[in-house]
């Protein structure tokens, strides 16, 4: 067997071995990685692009999150100052209107002040009257005789007194 033969086939095999080594060797070095480097080169560029671009769009992002923020926080600001305003315009025109409803309610207890003031005056004197008369009527059961309006009068005070 020709490939037991190690003394007549190591030169030959040597030989055609450096031979397909150096067409693998120079078939890949110059043909095939080339190729891939430029490869490996578009790949990196556009990872390194992607990166740049992620890294743009996420500084956008963050650019427009902080003007979205400042927004509602203006947005937030202006309504607080409206309803502010509000309350106090409705702070106002209630106090008119208590103001405008105590004025009535005063004049109408002025009014209902007055209106007592005269139904007690009515009413005293009407229990003066009354009072005289009885006076009158005991003074003229106990001495038989009816006395003058002015005394009975007086007299009815003085009891009433």
């Amino acid at each position: 067997m020709p490939q037991f033969d190690f003394a007549n086939v190591f030169w030959p095999q040597l030989a055609w071995l450096v031979v397909f080594f150096s067409i693998l060797y120079f078939g890949i070095v110059r043909l095939t990685l080339p190729k891939l480097g430029r490869v490996m080169t578009a790949r990196e560029d556009q990872v390194t692009g992607d990166i740049g671009a992620a890294e743009a769009a996420k500084a956008e992002a963050d650019r427009m999150a902080n003007a979205h923020e400042a927004s509602v926080v203006a947005s937030q600001d202006g309504a607080r100052a409206k309803l502010v305003a509000a309350r106090a315009s409705a702070t106002a025109s209630i106090e008119a209107k208590l103001a405008l409803s105590k004025a009535a309610l005063d004049a109408r207890s002025d009014e209902a002040q007055a209106a007592l003031d005269s139904a007690r005056r009515d009413a005293v004197g009407k229990i003066e009257a009354v009072a005289a008369d009885a006076a009158a009527d005991i003074v003229e059961k106990l001495t038989g005789e009816r006395p003058s309006g002015d005394a009975a009068t007086v007299a009815a005070r003085a009891a009433l007194a």
